[in-house]
């Protein structure tokens, strides 16, 4: 079953100031972590303070693993960006891939949809 995670990040206005060649230095840390666990959950960035008001950044995330979605953010949690406080998770979106048809054939014992 396919989980996907949409987790809405605030960056703290201090990661602007500091200069990109430090940002990347950071990002390093954050893109060795989520390799870790490439081969479990798919991660995508987007950039979204431009767009919305509600969020500067957000992250889709899917797995069939949420457990494994969980320890990736438990490190990403430990890492610099985030303990000293230039990003911060404002919200997460948690929808299960068709979860009615699982339901549906599962639980109520109807036929799959065509």
């Amino acid at each position: 079953m396919n989980h996907c995670f949409v987790v809405l990040l605030e960056v703290h206005h201090s990661w602007l100031a500091m200069p990109r060649e430090s940002r990347r230095d950071y990002a390093a840390e954050l893109y060795a972590i989520i390799g870790k666990y490439d081969s479990t959950v798919h991660v995508r960035y987007f950039d979204a303070d431009a767009f919305s008001g509600k969020c500067t950044d957000f992250v889709v995330c899917e797995t069939s693993d949420p457990m494994a979605y969980h320890c990736m953010w438990e490190e990403l949690k430990d890492s610099k960006a985030y303990s000293e406080g230039y990003y911060r998770i404002k919200d997460v979106i948690y929808g299960i891939q068709n979860a009615y048809q699982a339901y549906e054939t599962g639980v109520l014992g109807m036929a799959p949809e065509i």
